[in-house]
């Protein structure tokens, strides 16, 4: 039916029932047909010119889906007509969000619009959106629709609809739920369209500006999963499952996908999608549903505060039982790791597109349950996370289209990194050959995850340079725990201290000193905690101390910064790949590439400084640690970077001023006219923690060259031998003690994370492209 009639000035009735069948009646037709023969330009007209017909059109779509969700649409006729009126509201709905004066529509009742005429004015009559959003929750647990009927007998004894527990009837075995029903094809693609139509009723979070005000929540979201929804929990769990269980490879046989269609991952692609939005939620405005991971109890149980109202935060939060744990987390690696298989054996898996999805499910897992954070740092599993995010870090670093994908992989390990069991984690030897762009090593994940770093803030693009307080804040967070560098990631340590404490870097920008402030701290916490299995880096730091010196005479006269500054405008590019002794690449390893050009992104809201990002925590004797209150006036102690900017610069705005001009490190806070001044610099030199350090050196520079010139030894395995066995007991100041700046929740980054997920969501669904060209405003689309 082609859709220009209904572009008619005159009302048609809403008795007409032949002239609005026509839209859903037609047997073969699939989403991609909705869209193409229903365009854009059209759906606008009839907004403007006939308002009376589209409310009308969308009226009886829902009206047919609440029929079919009444009667549990036994026949292929009832279900055909389901399946088109909601591809019909999937295309529409975008156009009623992008109009300010339609967006109410969906909340209204509708009086009286046609329902036989006779009827009275109800009352209680539901506004359409929650008729819509009800009938969508039935429909997904319809039997013979989108689950297996229990029933064995003949059609005339079907199930009511009504009466069935749809907790018997949840997709797949998992969380709370142990029978795994037989997969069904044509089940897969209904509940795929259903899903799709709740995601595209979910995003008018799209067509409103970012707000620093979270708690304008998603009135879709909030009525959907609340406990009017009385599907929420089997719900929750079915998608939940879905994503978890789901298996690429192909049931275990390499190759298996060639031969047959996966039907599956459409349904865990959107299962994901519908997730993650009905998990947006600010957790730092409200009493937090997480508990502190201690409690015991049976599953999902009332001993817990009652948490939020959004039932699906409340179920995520309360999960505790530790097979339900393992299963979510082997799920979470095994589908995060799926593009590294494809690396070293290629095409033997299907190839997954998700991860971005999958990483924004990971990072509210660990926001909302405290007690699955632990469980992931308990087990050496966390390593399975680990090493997909350093993987994607490393592959998206040149990628200007992929901003977004090193925020979020940064911001997991930044939580993570906050507890003391994953740096402890980060000793275990690595040995998964997953071919990477980095230098060949052999070492432990720690010294993966330094040389990865290293190479994200030399050889990534400009817009990571936000990111840099946060990498290196991860580096201290693990520091203290680390028991031997190899000699590779040591260097790496050195080189990026050497880069940041060039005088032009430190004066070119108010906060640039802050980066050395942090390695400082790294280099202090394993020569005062590690210092016995650390003699690589303890030898670096002997080679590189010219390094320590030029920061401990830093010149501080005006003349001095001006010639500093100078010398900047001469060095085009800072941090440069020689000497920092790359050598060779990993075999079979691509390097990373930037975005075709014409790419599509979009943009990103600021993500907040890494002071109101984390708080400071102090790791006591016993290692439990005590929250630093941050009005703390005591002066700063050893290795503890100043953490007030002066002048409260953000990590710099992605969508707000793209200074693609700018040399990599240089001025990152072009805030009006700052100029370095003698005070200032004087302010911070005064406490650079160098002390732990310059005593190093002077108690073994002396013995290393001693023992060269006696052995006339140029040979550093000897040099190396004689730093294993020395000992710095009793000659190094009294150990300081050790900070964790731990992520906590806060309205920033909650909007952040809003941004990120509906702009992957925007640019994942393109066929049928359910947003493309409306007026989104939560972003803006770009071309790199």
């Amino acid at each position: 039916a082609s859709v220009t009639m209904f572009v008619s000035p005159q009302p048609v009735e809403a008795t007409d029932d032949a002239f609005w069948d026509q839209f859903w009646a037609d047997t073969a037709t699939s989403v991609q047909d909705v869209f193409a023969l229903v365009p854009a330009a059209e759906i606008r007209a009839v907004r403007e010119e006939s308002p009376s017909n589209l409310a009308t059109l969308c009226y009886k779509a829902v009206e047919k889906l609440v029929q079919g969700a009444e009667s549990g649409c036994h026949t292929e006729k009832e279900r055909q007509i389901i399946l088109n009126c909601c591809r019909l509201l999937t295309r529409i709905l975008p156009y009623i969000f992008e109009d300010p004066d339609w967006r109410g529509f969906f909340w209204s009742t509708v009086p009286g619009a046609g329902r036989g005429g006779g009827d009275e004015d109800d009352e209680n009559a539901r506004p359409l959106a929650e008729s819509l959003l009800l009938a969508v929750a039935d429909l997904l647990f319809c039997p013979d629709f989108t689950v297996q009927s229990h029933r064995r007998s003949t059609v005339d004894t079907a199930e009511d609809i009504h009466s069935i527990d749809s907790c018997e009837y949840i997709w797949e075995a998992g969380v709370g739920f142990a029978h795994s029903p037989q997969p069904n094809y044509i089940h897969d693609l209904n509940r795929t369209e259903l899903l799709k139509l709740l995601l595209t009723c979910f995003s008018e979070a799209m067509y409103l500006p970012p707000s620093s005000d979270s708690s304008n929540a998603n009135p879709w979201v909030q009525f959907f999963c609340s406990t009017e929804n009385r599907h929420a929990l089997p719900l929750f769990t079915s998608l939940l499952n879905v994503v978890c269980a789901y298996d690429p490879v192909g049931y275990g046989i390499p190759y298996n996908h060639l031969l047959f269609s996966d039907y599956r991952e459409p349904l865990v692609e959107e299962a994901a999608q519908v997730l993650i939005v009905t998990l947006d939620y600010d957790s730092s405005t409200s009493s937090s549903p997480t508990v502190d991971g201690t409690t015991t109890g049976t599953a999902m149980d009332d001993v817990d505060p009652p948490g939020p109202d959004n039932l699906f935060v409340n179920y995520l939060s309360r999960i505790h039982r530790e097979e339900d744990f393992q299963f979510i987390l082997k799920g979470v690696a095994r589908l995060l790791s799926n593009p590294l298989v494809q690396t070293y054996l290629p095409n033997s898996a299907k190839k997954i597109q998700f991860h971005q999805e999958l990483l924004v499910l990971f990072w509210k897992l660990c926001d909302f349950n405290k007690k699955f954070l632990f469980f992931v740092l308990k087990s050496s599993d966390v390593l399975d996370i680990l090493v997909p995010v350093l993987y994607f870090l490393n592959d998206a670093r040149a990628d200007q289209s992929r901003v977004g994908l090193m925020h979020i992989g940064v911001f997991i390990l930044l939580l993570l990194s906050g507890e003391r069991n994953f740096g402890v984690r980060l000793n275990k030897p690595y040995s998964v050959r997953v071919p990477m762009d980095i230098p060949v090593f052999t070492g432990t994940h720690a010294d993966l995850l330094i040389i990865v770093f290293h190479k994200i803030i030399t050889s990534g693009h400009q817009r990571l340079q936000p990111l840099f307080d946060c990498l290196l804040t991860i580096v201290v967070n693990v520091s203290p725990y680390l028991k031997s560098l190899s000699m590779v990631a040591a260097n790496k340590l050195l080189h990026l201290l050497e880069a940041f404490s060039t005088t032009w870097f430190l004066f070119s920008a108010v906060q640039n000193h802050h980066l050395v402030f942090f390695l400082l701290e790294v280099f202090n916490n394993i020569i005062q905690y590690q210092f016995d299995g650390n003699s690589n880096l303890v030898y670096a730091v002997i080679r590189k101390r010219n390094v320590f010196h030029q920061l401990a005479n830093l010149p501080t006269d005006s003349q001095a910064i001006q010639k500093g500054l100078q010398r900047k405008k001469k060095t085009p590019e800072p941090i440069s790949r020689t000497n920092s002794q790359d050598g060779v690449s990993m075999e079979g390893s691509r390097p990373a590439a930037p975005a075709e050009p014409g790419t599509l992104k979009t943009s990103l809201v600021a993500t907040p400084g890494i002071d109101k990002l984390t708080e400071k925590s102090q790791v006591s004797e016993d290692g439990t640690m005590r929250s630093l209150e941050p009005e703390s006036s005591q002066p700063a102690p050893e290795g503890n970077p100043p953490s007030a900017v002066s002048d409260g610069e953000p990590w710099s705005g992605e969508a707000s001023h793209p200074r693609r001009d700018r040399r990599r490190l240089s001025s990152a806070s072009s805030t009006g006219q700052w100029t370095p001044t003698p005070d200032w610099v004087m302010s911070w030199k005064s406490k650079l923690p160098l002390q732990t350090i310059m005593r190093l050196l002077q108690v073994l520079v002396p013995q290393v060259e001693k023992i060269c010139i006696d052995k006339g030894l140029t040979d550093e395995s000897e040099i190396l031998k004689f730093l294993q066995h020395g000992t710095l007991v009793g000659l190094l100041p009294v150990p300081h003690p050790i900070l964790i700046r731990k992520y906590q929740a806060n309205s920033g980054t909650a909007m952040w994370f809003r941004t990120y997920m509906w702009g992957v969501i925007y640019l994942r669904n393109v066929d049928p492209p359910i947003w493309y060209d409306t007026d989104v405003k939560l972003f803006e689309i770009q071309r790199v």
